[in-house]
């Protein structure tokens, strides 16, 4: 269940601790920030307490008399294996906290617990709980639908987004894609053609923008044997490989003007002729074109049909960009890490407070396709069994965001400088900015700026005073 901001949903916690005065301590924490704390010593009474109470989350400590928390926690999974178990352990102890997430335990905090990274890493639980929780209620309803929610997440932007191609679906409309590279339009194109009439028929994608202009009406309708030199068998184009189903194209702003006319033609009458062939065949297609740029200004500098832009845009879908909705940002970061995870064959500690905060706040020119790729060399940075901290992000920096980092890059080099010597600088300009800016982020707080970064505290000071910050 989402949790309504306007009606706050209290959430019960399960503490289980031996230790009364750590357990008191605990509870007034979590207690004093709106949650309902309930308390159990041991495995025994934590058990017996989950007999009759369903808690929203539960914090377990590793050492107790009897049954560890490594068994506890194991029994609490088979019993109960939706609800996050968040392990308690002492330094030492680490490697049994890391064995724990192996058979379902969410995460673990390190004794002397640091109530801040406590609260957060109970929320950073709660919403992903929330997310699974919403997913698994929206298959429900919708069935194969919530291959959308499950890929792109399930921001405001994202329920718009299904609601519309819900509507789309079903009918014979050509639906034309709008959005930035890297926004998810082949998705898009998928689920509709999954939900439509011709789901059972193939679905063929084609890259408007990859086919040379020469070959471009060979490869949508195909040709005869003997048509032109090297065509020494028949072959079918994707118009015919896509009959019964749908024929995605994408990036369609590529087509060449010279064969807009012909695809027009092909889409209204429903029928392709080969190169060389006689006669037209009949094809039974769906088409659903996209694009990253704007069809209307192609039509007006004259490279685009304006009868084949009507034509398509019987139905538009504008995709939001990946900056406009950051919500869905800690979800898609967590579902890479998690398929990069398999593909490495390693086992990441989540994301730090800090490096979440940088996915969160970064522009993504890229969008999605930018945050997979980010995630993924993220994965292959960390060490195993730790989280992804700031230094394993290779963020792109957003030159537009630094315009006097952006007039250095340009600017001729009139002294003949060499090489090194310009890199340094303009490796420098970007650290001097990135420190200013992060320390003006945290009002001031030198230690949470260095924390942030990624770097010592001694080593913030050494370059503040480097660049006279």
């Amino acid at each position: 269940m989402r949790i309504d901001q306007n009606q706050p949903l209290i959430r019960n916690i399960l503490m289980v601790d031996d230790d009364s005065d750590f357990r008191w301590t605990v509870s007034n924490v979590l207690t004093a920030t709106g949650y309902c704390v309930h308390q159990a010593k041991d495995g025994i009474d934590c058990m017996d307490f989950l007999e009759k109470n369903i808690p929203d989350l539960i914090l377990l400590d590793f050492r107790m008399p009897g049954k560890d928390g490594l068994y506890v926690a194991e029994q609490i999974k088979k019993k109960m294996p939706a609800i996050p178990i968040l392990m308690i352990t002492a330094h030492g102890n680490v490697k049994n906290a890391v064995d724990a997430m192996k058979i379902g335990v969410y995460d673990y905090v390190i004794k002397p617990i640091d109530n801040n990274d406590l609260l957060f890493t109970i929320r950073r639980a709660l919403e992903t709980q929330d997310l699974m929780q919403e997913v698994t209620r929206l298959r429900e309803v919708l069935g194969e639908r919530t291959t959308l929610y499950e890929k792109m997440g399930s921001s405001d932007a994202i329920k718009k987004l299904v609601q519309l191609v819900e509507k789309v679906a079903p009918t014979a409309f050509t639906v034309l894609i709008q959005g930035e590279s890297g926004t998810g339009k082949e998705l898009v194109a998928q689920a509709i053609h999954d939900m439509g009439q011709e789901k059972n028929g193939p679905f063929v994608a084609v890259d408007c923008g990859a086919i040379p202009e020469t070959l471009i009406e060979s490869e949508l309708f195909g040709y005869q044997k003997g048509a032109f030199t090297g065509a020494h068998v028949n072959k079918s184009g994707h118009f015919e490989q896509a009959n019964g189903g749908t024929l995605f194209l994408d990036e369609v702003g590529n087509l060449p003007y010279s064969s807009q006319q012909k695809i027009l033609r092909a889409i209204q009458e429903r029928q392709i002729q080969r190169l060389g062939a006689k006669r037209a065949e009949p094809v039974h297609v769906r088409i659903i074109a996209a694009t990253n740029q704007s069809l209307e200004a192609d039509v007006s500098a004259g490279h685009f049909r304006s009868d084949l832009f009507y034509r398509l845009k019987e139905f538009i879908i504008d995709l939001p960009a990946l900056r406009n909705r950051k919500e869905d940002i800690p979800y898609l970061a967590k579902r890479f890490m998690d398929e990069a995870q398999v593909e490495l064959n390693k086992i990441c500690l989540g994301f730090s407070r800090e490096a979440l905060n940088m996915l969160i706040t970064c522009s993504w020119p890229g969008n999605v396709r930018e945050l997979r790729n980010v995630i993924r060399q993220a994965v292959l940075l960390c060490d195993d069994h730790k989280q992804i901290c700031p230094e394993h992000l290779i963020l792109v920096a957003d030159a537009t965001s630094y315009p006097d980092i952006t007039d250095m890059a340009c600017r001729i080099n009139p002294d003949n400088r060499p090489l090194k010597e310009i890199i340094d600088k303009f490796t420098e300009s970007i650290e001097k900015r990135l420190i200013a800016e992060e320390i003006e982020r945290c009002d001031g707080n030198k230690s949470e700026a260095a924390r942030r970064l990624g770097v010592d505290y001694k080593t913030l000071l050494r370059k503040m005073k480097r660049y006279l910050i």
